[in-house]
């Protein structure tokens, strides 16, 4: 059986299996409540829907891992030499830049590479990755912090970014036959963004570092993504600014507060409609999963419920039509909390400062018999236009 196939057997499984959930939930619930043993029940058929997800969630890299695998290793040649313009890798993209690098966090030759990493001295001790291993460490990001694939990046030299933004529009006038035209002009502010440091120490054995077979590169790249994106998602949602990038729940407006302790469906519809219809063609949602939760239990004016399965590869699970993220970063529900954003994210700009540094520490943990490694980036990221994105707020 082909992998296709198993993966949309599954999301099969899973529309229904929240079919099922659905019908129980229909006919259990009274006004939404349910006895203590049919909510067991309930909650039963929720774990196996989200089992099923993640089975999908497993088999999706299954198969993208081997599309890589089976994927050929070299290309034809088709053009003429004549036509052929090979440049010569220079600076961090160089092979002896990238050699230099690793052989100087191995400590291999140590005294013999320092002269090549001056290239990509930090000026803190600590040398600039190799650009083609930049590379992997931001898509490594983008798989650990979904907010960067719905953000805008940008990557800057410096540390500064600003950037004009569009406080007040100009108005078009009905005008007299014989009338003159008034002079409206766009009014514009700045928004400046800087570069945050995000750092984190990493520690190896060293039998793992003296260990021929042991890939530093690929550890370091999976403990650095790991951790740096978390950071980066916690700042990005929930961020106040403070030698940190200012978080999308920080700039949001709020678009509506409940008026119980709840979220009901009338909650949801209002912060909907609160966002303005330009930015809802591009708009999603972002919550906790226990928010999720929440919303899948309830039901539009006609009787259909607001969450649903995503039952083909190219369309994500869905609330009111709408794609959504989760995020442990978002409040869950509690009075006073911000447990529901809505918006287009694409307004949301993060500034990447070009050179992700690492720099080894010997002496730090050798009484452990450990190698230490620091290593870290500086961004920073901000809503630029708050009207773009919109929050709920639970009744205080």
């Amino acid at each position: 059986m082909s992998i296709q196939k198993t993966i949309q057997e599954l999301r099969e499984q899973r529309k229904n299996k929240w079919d099922e959930a659905c019908n129980f939930l229909d006919s259990k619930s009274v006004n939404g409540v349910m006895s203590e043993e049919n909510e067991r029940i309930y909650d039963a058929m929720e774990q196996e829907i989200n089992a099923l997800k993640r089975a999908i969630q497993r088999e999706e890299r299954r198969e993208k891992l081997d599309a890589e695998l089976n994927a050929p290793t070299s290309e034809p040649i088709i053009g003429k030499p004549s036509d052929m313009h090979i440049k010569s890798r220079t600076g961090r993209n160089s092979e002896e830049y990238e050699k230099a690098f690793w052989d100087n966090l191995r400590k291999k030759k140590y005294y013999d590479v320092q002269n090549v990493l001056e290239i990509g001295d930090d000026d803190h001790g600590g040398y600039l990755v190799p650009d083609e291993y930049e590379k992997t460490l931001v898509q490594g990001l983008e798989e650990a912090n979904f907010f960067r694939s719905v953000a805008h990046v940008i990557r800057t030299d410096s540390g500064e970014r600003k950037i004009p933004v569009v406080a007040d529009h100009g108005e078009a006038q009905w005008i007299d036959e014989s009338g003159s035209y008034q002079l409206e002009d766009d009014e514009f502010t700045v928004e400046t963004l800087t570069a945050y440091k995000l750092g984190t120490a990493i520690k190896v054995s060293e039998e793992l570092m003296n260990d021929s077979v042991f890939n530093i590169q690929a550890y370091i790249s999976s403990e650095f993504t790991r951790r740096i994106g978390a950071g980066e998602e916690a700042a990005f949602i929930a961020g106040n600014g403070a030698k940190k990038p200012t978080g999308v729940l920080t700039t949001a407006e709020t678009g509506y507060t409940t008026t119980t302790a709840a979220i009901s469906f009338d909650d949801v519809q209002e912060l909907y409609y609160s966002l303005k219809s330009p930015y809802r063609k591009r708009a999603s949602w972002i919550l906790n999963d226990t928010t999720v939760k929440a919303l899948r239990k309830l039901k539009d004016s006609n009787g259909n419920y607001l969450w649903q399965p995503s039952v083909s590869a190219d369309i994500p699970d869905m609330i009111m039509s709408r794609p959504y993220h989760t995020s442990q970063y978002v409040p869950s529900i509690e009075a006073g909390a911000k447990v529901l954003i809505f918006g287009d994210y694409n307004y949301y700009w993060i500034a990447e400062r070009q050179g992700k540094s690492f720099k080894r520490l010997d002496e730090l943990f050798a009484l452990n018999g450990q190698i230490g490694f620091i290593a870290s980036e500086r961004i920073d990221g901000k809503l630029i236009l708050p009207e773009a994105v919109k929050v709920l707020q639970m009744k205080a």
